[in-house]
């Protein structure tokens, strides 16, 4: 078991665990410190003006981040902490002043990244302690995974999570010292806040630096026994494969949520890799003679699929998939979009349509498709990587608030639809004083009052009998409904996009793209699109597909070494 440095020095666990990616080590920090190797909204006003044009305004201060590519190594340039890249440089400046290293990782569209940026990073007070006591060095965990992989594990290893931003004090020769996620600026709620954690990590170091950096070094010793074992090349027994898979199916089955679908509960990820693992238990179930078996994992699956396509989690104006949902119900969404959620949920619902022939699932993954085509994409066919959750409420508003691109007031809605509006608010669950009471973890803070976040409650079927209604006529309203609500939606300052290309992600989207070409030649030909699906040609998916798969080999593949850079922006990263 991994020793806890600074287990007696925090009174009590120094963070909020936000989400806990899997993540594994690399046998040591030295193959780290090559800056650019060749393989591989904010609150306030944040990423536009500086991954536009950083030199275009005049700062109070400007740091070492305004010469990188990253956009979100560029949306701290002008912070006051006296920011670093992950470099020698840094580390040298370390070593020269013998004080220990502040790392923190993050993501351009990453919504508690810019909490704490607006909250520690941007406050001059916090900066100083921080330019004072260490050297401060900022890492785009999606330019450099590597780096984020040893140090999220080392946070995972004592505190049993993880999550973005990541937070890790580190000796000179990058040994870790302690670590957590987001920390508020002040004391609360029992827990010490990012100032005392600054304070006693530089307490530490003068008075207990020995033990520290010690534990640091068994820690990442421990770490990288641990991947060797795990990364043993001996052949497995016969049989272990097939009792994994059923292992791993009845434990998922153990979390299953009949009430709202998923796995687990909130927050609630979509988790693609376990819906496919559930499809193919039952398959294989279903190869076995275990029909009733297998037609039991299959309706898990399915019920989930249906629940996250009809809650908040997918956004019904504009396609697409938020992030995770705060609650169990799918509802209220962390709204960020990432390419990587989108390309596997995409391939999962045309599995399901393949399976059922249900042009339900069909309709799903051409409204995830759709939305990439439309605001995913680049000139040359490369495809972007995220959309941030915040943006601003109104133009020329320095302020930014999550959600405040997607969210809607009744009145909005009223004033938008006119003689629909009634039967879309039924629809969509839609109320004055908002709809985030589905669950009491939906709005613990109420930061959605009388705002509405999208949901169907209830079936078309049903809610098309409810107003005596036929079903084509119901889904036509809705449909022109939604194209009505996107076309405002467009005249609304918009969410920061990370337009890093990043090779991995573009892979899911080219593969969800290319099968969609050929899976979605089996639905009917009646069948009747409605906003925010086009119901393009299916030629033009392959043609997407092809585009992008000719950017990643133009500008990221080296003919002579044959491998694949990770990124692009503004070049090769």
């Amino acid at each position: 078991m991994l020793k806890r440095p600074l287990q007696r020095l925090l009174s009590s666990h120094p963070t909020k665990l936000l989400s806990s990616p899997t993540t594994r080590p690399y046998p040591n920090t030295r193959s780290l410190i090559s800056h650019r190797p060749f393989y591989a909204s904010k609150l306030l006003a944040m990423a536009d003006q500086h991954t536009s044009n950083p030199s275009s305004q005049a700062h109070k201060h400007t740091n070492r981040l305004a010469a990188e590519h990253s956009p979100y190594l560029l949306q701290h340039a002008h912070n006051p902490v006296d920011w670093y890249p992950w470099s020698e440089e840094a580390f040298a400046e370390a070593r020269k002043r013998d004080v220990p290293i502040f790392l923190s990782i993050g993501y351009s569209t990453c919504h508690w990244c810019h909490v704490m940026e607006v909250e520690s990073f941007e406050d001059e007070g916090i900066a100083k302690l921080l330019n004072d006591w260490f050297v401060s060095i900022k890492v785009d965990r999606e330019e450099r995974p590597d780096v984020d992989k040893v140090y999220m594990t080392y946070v995972q290893a004592l505190y049993g999570g993880g999550g973005w931003p990541l937070t890790v004090f580190l000796s000179p020769d990058l040994k870790p010292l302690m670590g957590g996620t987001y920390f508020p600026p002040e004391d609360k709620y029992g827990r010490p806040g990012f100032k005392t954690i600054l304070r006693k990590v530089k307490e530490a170091w003068e008075t207990k630096r020995d033990v520290l950096v010690k534990s640091g070094a068994f820690a990442i010793e421990q770490l990288s026994a641990a991947l060797s074992t795990s990364a043993s090349s001996e052949k497995l027994p016969d049989g272990v494969p097939k009792n994994a898979l059923r292992l791993c199916a009845e434990q998922l089955s153990q979390s299953y949520d009949s009430k709202f679908g998923g796995f687990g509960s909130a927050p609630k990820f979509p988790r693609p890799v376990e819906i496919q693992l559930m499809l193919y238990y039952s398959k294989k179930l279903e190869e076995t003679g275990k029909s009733g078996k297998a037609n039991e994992a299959l309706q898990k699956v399915l019920f989930t699929l249906q629940c996250m396509a009809r809650g908040g989690i997918h956004d019904h104006v504009g396609g697409g998939f938020h992030r995770y949902s705060v609650d169990e119900c799918w509802h209220v969404p962390h709204f960020e979009k990432m390419l990587y959620d989108q390309g596997q949920l995409a391939n999962v619902y045309l599995d399901a349509f393949s399976i059922t022939k249900d042009v339900f699932y069909a309709f799903i993954s051409r409204d995830i498709l759709d939305y990439l085509r439309r605001d995913m994409i680049g000139l040359d066919g490369e495809i972007y990587s995220a959309e941030d959750a915040d943006s601003a409420e109104s133009e020329g508003a320095t302020r930014k608030k999550e959600g405040a691109f997607y969210v809607w007031s009744s009145k909005e809605v009223e004033d938008i639809l006119g003689e629909d509006a009634t039967l879309f608010k039924n629809h969509y669950y839609i109320k004055p004083p908002g709809n985030c009471d589905l669950s009491r973890m939906s709005d613990p803070h109420n930061e959605f009052k009388s705002k509405n976040v999208l949901i169907e409650r209830k079936s078309h079927s049903v809610m098309s009998s409810k107003f005596s209604m036929p079903a084509e006529k119901y889904l036509d309203i809705l449909g022109r409904s939604r194209r009505k609500l996107f076309e405002i939606r467009c005249s609304r300052p918009r969410p920061h996009l990370d337009d890093k290309v990043i090779v991995s992600w573009n892979g899911l989207a080219i593969s969800a793209f290319a099968r969609a070409s050929k899976i979605l030649k089996n639905e009917p030909e009646e069948i009747k699109f409605d906003f925010p699906v086009v119901g393009c040609d299916l030629r033009e998916y392959i043609q997407v597909a092809e585009r992008a798969a000719s950017f990643i080999r133009r500008h990221l593949y080296n003919e002579q070494s044959r491998r694949l850079q990770r990124s692009f922006r503004n070049g090769p990263i």
